[in-house]
């Protein structure tokens, strides 16, 4: 099969696209997808560069977000058939621990990520659990339908979730061109919320707001705090949702208001956060770590998908062939939405 493969981590030169790799078998409990389209993510480029952590085994096939059909099923798989098109649960869990058993595969004890710690989609087939796939929108192309899992299930776990987000309260979501920025724009709306979005340049702040947005400030602004503060009249922010890190962490512990909450899912600026503790247990806030989140999560959405009230934002698609030049644009930050791969 066509497939595109990690002999070494690091820069854009160690993503190799080669047409002679062995396809995957299914075993028994498991189904064999053909990938007709894959978006990438920014785990994508950590995978790339190396994270220990993960042990990812080498060579590796990136990538996460997967839709495609059928091809094959595993002995004992009865609720799959070939030829159905599906997406993606990106986790793979043990259905054992503690954590399994209350329905939070999200953090099992043995947690592998399609794509970060076992082969991924960059391939014209991907062999996973059947649990792990799920029905395909009918509306969507196969491009839109691998631009949702992730990133609307990340951005679903953290307002609903984590937050608790309710109808009517200040949301500040920061970065609002990226994918999981612009899921949690439409999440947040979905909700009844008054959605604050931050974006980098005049032309992403426009489609924000076209996305739902009700005020979008530039954070390119240093004093874009400011801003957001002025168009809460004060009150400041109910709920931040966060994936930048470092660079914004401590004006956004500051804009929440008295029992505000802030749910955050990456670091892409950094790791390393200072803020005044004597916000945190004064004005009662709360902070939530968040890592991706639920099957049951995954299905309840994609309802709303197929119903047209979420909808994936496509930016740019590349043929398989062309990954490093997808991984140039991701790295570039010049897009709003996501970038897909095509498996032809």
């Amino acid at each position: 099969m066509k497939a595109v493969r990690l002999h070494n981590f690091g820069g854009l030169e160690q993503l190799v696209y080669e047409e002679s790799v062995p396809d995957p078998t299914p075993q028994p409990g498991e189904v064999k997808v053909r990938v007709r389209a894959c978006a990438l993510n920014h785990l994508d480029i950590w995978v790339r560069n190396g994270i220990p952590a993960y042990k990812t085994p080498l060579p590796h096939v990136l990538g996460s977000d997967v839709a495609g059909e059928v091809a094959e099923v595993g002995e004992g798989v009865k609720d799959l058939r070939v030829g159905e098109p599906v997406v993606l649960y990106p986790i793979v869990s043990c259905g054992k621990c503690r954590f399994c058993r209350m329905g939070r595969e999200n953090l099992c004890n043995e947690v592998k990520v399609i794509g970060a710690h076992i082969a991924g989609g960059y391939a014209e087939y991907l062999v996973a659990p059947a649990r792990n796939w799920l029905p395909k929108p009918p509306p969507l192309s196969w491009e839109e339908a691998s631009a949702v899992p992730l990133v609307f299930l990340t951005a679903w776990h953290m307002l609903i979730e984590r937050a608790r987000l309710q109808p009517g309260e200040w949301v500040l979501v920061m970065g609002g061109s990226s994918g999981v920025g612009s899921a949690g724009i439409q999440i947040a709306k979905l909700r009844g919320a008054l959605v604050i979005a931050t974006a980098g340049n005049q032309a992403k702040m426009e489609r924000a707001r076209a996305l739902g947005a009700d005020a979008v400030v530039n954070h390119s602004d240093p004093e874009w705090w400011r801003q957001v503060k002025d168009l809460t009249e004060g009150d400041g922010i109910d709920v931040v949702f966060e994936h930048v890190g470092q660079a914004v962490f401590e004006p956004c512990v500051r804009l929440l208001n008295k029992g505000g909450r802030l749910v955050t899912c990456g670091a892409t600026t950094g790791g390393t956060a200072q803020f005044d503790i004597r916000y945190l247990f004064s004005r009662e806030l709360e902070i939530h770590g968040t890592y991706i989140g639920t099957r049951a999560e995954l299905e309840t959405l994609l309802k709303h998908v197929a119903g047209g009230r979420l909808k994936p934002v496509v930016d740019s698609v590349f043929d398989l062939a062309d990954a490093r030049k997808a991984h140039e644009k991701l790295e570039s930050r010049d897009f709003f939405g996501k970038v897909v791969l095509r498996v032809p």
